[in-house]
């Protein structure tokens, strides 16, 4: 894991964030990349320069937000972007090659009613970068005990769990398998992907009606450090992951998440 992006949008909690991606980042060697994403349509005569000065208004901020972390010797560079936060996103992938983007949910507040917002709903929903969500205020500590939790033990590319992988090799996590049985579930997918199941030290089995009851049963009982999830057109999560936003009344969980795609 070379390269973590940090997307940092308006919220005040932006440090802590930051904070741990950079302590994260601090045990594999990594380089964080913080972000800021801006519109602005230049014109000619008096607007031409609008984005020049937008783009330094945004770097001076992210310079002060780094300035209130405490970087523990990683190494930050700083990333704006003109346009639109998907776009930016696969187009520092393309030129850097990013291994992770962190971000935090919409709020840790389970009165209030999302998960994830607009912005970082898209963020998982539209790209194949891994994603760790961070509950906001969460201080890095390291991962003893993961659960994989997944509605198909189909994955058609290995390579999809190398972030799981370095977890849990750097880490010594770990790791425990949930498969969710929902409602009209195939046999194909109770045949566990023998990659993902070289991981593990144990596949559990449950019955639910939806995957938040699933995730939350097993929650409850082992208490983990980090859940990991798929992202895919079918199966776990399915309905979940076709909307941007993610009320808090389908899916919440007071650590962090780590979403894979399974489209990569």
């Amino acid at each position: 894991m070379n390269n973590i992006l940090v997307p940092i949008g308006t919220s005040p909690n932006a440090s802590d964030t930051l904070q741990y991606a950079i302590d994260f980042a601090s045990n594999f060697g990594a380089k964080v990349f913080v972000m800021d994403v801006f519109s602005v349509t230049s014109g000619t005569g008096s607007l031409a320069n609008v984005a020049e000065k937008v783009a330094k208004s945004s770097k001076d901020r992210l310079k002060d937000i780094i300035d209130a972390v405490d970087t523990n010797n990683v190494e930050l560079k700083i990333a704006t972007y003109n346009g639109d936060i998907i776009d930016g996103l696969n187009d520092i992938n393309k030129e850097l090659g990013i291994d992770l983007i962190i971000i935090a949910p919409r709020s840790n507040d389970i009165k209030e009613g999302l998960y994830l917002g607009h912005t970082s709903g898209r963020i998982v929903k539209r790209t194949n970068l891994p994603t760790l969500i961070v509950p906001k205020g969460t201080t890095f500590k390291p991962v003893n005990k993961m659960i994989a939790a997944f509605g198909s033990g189909i994955l058609k590319r290995n390579r999809i769990l190398n972030p799981l992988i370095e977890i849990k090799d750097k880490f010594r996590s770990k790791v425990g398998l949930l498969l969710v049985k929902r409602p009209g579930y195939s046999e194909e997918d109770l045949q566990v992907n023998t990659a993902l199941l070289d991981l593990s030290e144990k596949l559990t089995i449950t019955e639910q009606a939806t995957t938040y009851l699933g995730v939350l049963e097993y929650f409850q009982k082992e208490n983990p450090d980090m859940l990991c999830v798929f992202r895919r057109k079918r199966g776990f999560f399915k309905k979940l992951w076709e909307k941007n936003t993610i009320p808090k009344s389908e899916f919440f969980v007071p650590i962090p998440v780590l979403v894979l795609s399974v489209k990569k």
